[in-house]
């Protein structure tokens, strides 16, 4: 009889993506705010009932970053923080034995002058951040009972098939074979292929040697917005169109982009040049094993999957 494997926020881009990984190696019931139990997705007053009945349970759902600044406070603590307590007491006192719950590098700090570790000092000024990061203390400050194991992975920015994010819309961008304005920037940031996060999260699911503790999670190396560029182009089997405009012109445009709501403002900016460079050292070494994909190819594969769509 297979293992069941609970996941939360089923329906958003990274658990509709590890069910699609897992399913064939695990029966999968899904939590989500509109349950449909033909599809195996119930609500969350189902939580407890399911745990007794699971190996494991993987805590995806959450509210992201809201880019437009419309979201309150409170209710970034409330799903962020206050769902995640109640979910991670429920795992408690149930049968299930694992919990894996999905933070983010957001908790640690919005901006990396160096290379992000675990041990850095943690000083979130978002409130997405700091939602993620109440959730994470809380779940350390817990008595663990014996046989239960709780793994909080911390996944820089995420791509692959069904993204939305900031990716797509660089893509967009290039495929539109418009010339890549910010050329002049020099950034190196992590990013993290879906898969590898799937195949890790399988991994902690399917092994009991791996420590209970937190993990950064990202690709082996960093690219910057320029290779990114590069990539995405070949994806679409075009040169990259790069236009080195003057940093403090961009500098300029973003800054009326703040005032007009143009597609170009600093914040957006500082996504496209900032430096963000993630350590995944800790995991690595814990697994014991190299992930399935590297940067160029889990960028590689997702661009075509933007392709396709």
């Amino acid at each position: 009889m297979r293992e069941t494997i609970i996941i939360t926020g089923i329906s958003g881009f990274i658990g509709a993506n590890l069910k699609s990984y897992l399913k064939d190696s695990f029966t999968i019931k899904g939590v989500s705010r509109k349950a449909n139990k033909k599809d195996d997705i119930y609500e969350y007053k189902d939580v407890p009932e399911l745990l007794n009945k699971s190996k494991a349970c993987v805590h995806s759902a959450g509210k992201a970053h809201d880019l437009k600044q419309t979201s309150e406070d409170a209710e970034y603590f409330k799903i962020n923080t206050e769902l995640t307590k109640m979910i991670f007491d429920q795992f408690l006192k149930s049968e299930c034995k694992i919990f894996i719950y999905l933070s983010s590098v957001k908790a640690v700090r919005d901006t990396v002058n160096e290379v992000l570790t675990e041990d850095a000092t943690t000083d979130p000024k978002t409130v997405y951040g700091r939602s993620k990061l109440k959730a994470e203390e809380y779940i350390t400050n817990q008595t663990l009972p014996e046989g239960k194991s709780y793994f909080i992975l911390r996944p820089c920015m995420v791509h692959g098939p069904g993204n939305k994010g900031n990716l797509n819309l660089l893509y967009n961008f290039v495929s539109k074979g418009f010339p890549y304005p910010l050329s002049s920037f020099e950034n190196k940031r992590s990013y993290l292929s879906v898969e590898n996060l799937c195949f890790i999260i399988s991994e902690l699911i399917q092994r009991k040697d791996i420590p209970s503790g937190i993990y950064n999670v990202s690709d082996d190396d960093a690219l910057s917005t320029t290779e990114l560029i590069s990539i995405l182009s070949k994806a679409i089997n075009k040169p990259p169109r790069l236009l080195p405009i003057p940093k403090k012109i961009i500098y300029f445009i973003a800054k009326i982009g703040d005032i007009l709501k143009l597609p170009i403002d600093t914040e957006k900016l500082g996504k496209l040049t900032e430096n963000y460079i993630v350590s995944n050292q800790k995991i690595k070494q814990a697994l014991k094993k190299s992930l399935p994909l590297s940067a160029r190819e889990g960028i590689l594969k997702t661009a075509s999957a933007f392709k396709n769509d």
